[in-house]
C-alpha cells in the first residue's frame, strides 16, 4: 500500500474546513496541519481534525507534499506561490485566480517547478456528470441553471466568477470547441458586483449554451440540460438524478439515468491524492481552470446591465 500523502490546508473557513475533514478521514492522506489568518478558527478546526496549526505558509511548506488552498480568490496566487516554488502540489479552489494574468503565473510556476496544479471545479466530480458523459453525443444546445440563496461570503467576486464558472468549465469540457461569440447581461442587487447573470455562448462547432446564475434565489437549484442529435438529457446536480429522452418508433421515450451517488468534494480530493501519489494529471488542471476563467472574464467584460 502506498504511503499517505502529507497534506495541509490553507484557509479553513466555510469550504476549507471540509477539505480538512476529508483529508483527516482519508487513508490516502496524512493531514499534517492547517493555517488560517484567524488563529481561533485554525485552532478549532485543528482540534476537530486532530492535527496542528501552522504559524505561517513558510513553516508549512517544508512539512507537506501537497496542499489545498481554500482562501478568498484575491489571495490565491499569494497563498499558492510559496508551495509551487518549492515543487509542492497544489489544489486551489475555483476560480483559479482573480484574473488571467495571475492564473497564467500560477500555471507557469507549476510547470517550471514540476508541481501539479489542480483547480477545485468540484462539479466535475459529481457522479451526475459521469453519467452524462457516458451518454454524450454531439451537443447542439445546452441549458444550465445554478441558483443559490445569498451567501454573505465570496462577495469579493461577482456571481459569474463565484457560481457560473462551474458551468462554464463543464460546458467547455463537454463541447470541446472554441468560443465564437458571447452575449451576457447581469445586475447587482445586494452586492457591488453582479448577483444575477445570464450568458449565451456560441461555439465554432455550432453548439449554443445558455447559462443562468443567481445567488439571491430563495431556493437552491443546479441543473443542466443537453440537447443532441439523438437525445435530450436532463440532470440534477443536487439530487444526483437524471433522465434521458429519446425518439423511438415515432414516440418519445423517457428513462431514468442510473447514477452512483457520492460526495463530489470527497471524490475530488481523493483523486487529487491519487494524482500526487501515482504521478497522474489532475482531471481539472491549471490549464482548464485558466480556460474557464478566461471565458468568465470575457462574459464579465461583455456584460450589459439589465435595463440598459
Amino acid at each position: 500500500m502506498s504511503q499517505p500523502v502529507k497534506v495541509g490546508v490553507v484557509g479553513v473557513g466555510h469550504m476549507g474546513k471540509e477539505h480538512a475533514r476529508i483529508y483527516a478521514e482519508s487513508t490516502k492522506a496524512e493531514l499534517v496541519g492547517v493555517y488560517d489568518l484567524d488563529p481561533h478558527t485554525a485552532k478549532k478546526i485543528a482540534e476537530k481534525c486532530r492535527t496542528r496549526v501552522f504559524a505561517g505558509l513558510e513553516e508549512m511548506v517544508d512539512q507537506v507534499e501537497a496542499v489545498s488552498v481554500v482562501t478568498p480568490t484575491s489571495t490565491h496566487l499569494a497563498s499558492a506561490e510559496p508551495f509551487l516554488k518549492k515543487g509542492r502540489h497544489v489544489l486551489v479552489e475555483k476560480p483559479i485566480a482573480m484574473d488571467t494574468h495571475e492564473a497564467r503565473e500560477m500555471v507557469n510556476l507549476a510547470e517550471k517547478n514540476g508541481a501539479k496544479l489542480a483547480v477545485g471545479h468540484v462539479e466535475r466530480f459529481n457522479p451526475v456528470l459521469a453519467a452524462l458523459e457516458e451518454r454524450l453525443g454531439r451537443p447542439r444546445f445546452i441549458e444550465a441553471h445554478r441558483l443559490s440563496p445569498y451567501p454573505g461570503r465570496s462577495t469579493d467576486i461577482g456571481v459569474v466568477m463565484d457560481l457560473m464558472i462551474h458551468d462554464l468549465e463543464i460546458i467547455l469540457h463537454l463541447v470541446r470547441s472554441p468560443v465564437a461569440s458571447v452575449d451576457a447581461v447581469g445586475v447587482p442587487v445586494l452586492s457591488k458586483a453582479e448577483d444575477i447573470a445570464n450568458a449565451r455562448i456560441r461555439f465554432q462547432n455550432g453548439c449554443v449554451a445558455n447559462i443562468t446564475t443567481s445567488r439571491i434565489s430563495p431556493e437552491k437549484l443546479r441543473k443542466i440540460r443537453v440537447f443532441q442529435d439523438d437525445a435530450y438529457l436532463s440532470l440534477d446536480y443536487m439530487k444526483q438524478e437524471g433522465e434521458i429522452y429519446k425518439r423511438m418508433d415515432g414516440k418519445i421515450t423517457r428513462d431514468k439515468i442510473p447514477v452512483m451517488k457520492g460526495e463530489p468534494l470527497k471524490n475530488q480530493l481523493e483523486e487529487f491524492l491519487d494524482n500526487v501519489r501515482h504521478d497522474t494529471d489532475p482531471r481539472v488542471a491549471g490549464s482548464h481552470g485558466f480556460a474557464a476563467l478566461q471565458l468568465a472574464s470575457q462574459i464579465c467584460g461583455q456584460m450589459t446591465p439589465l435595463g440598459a
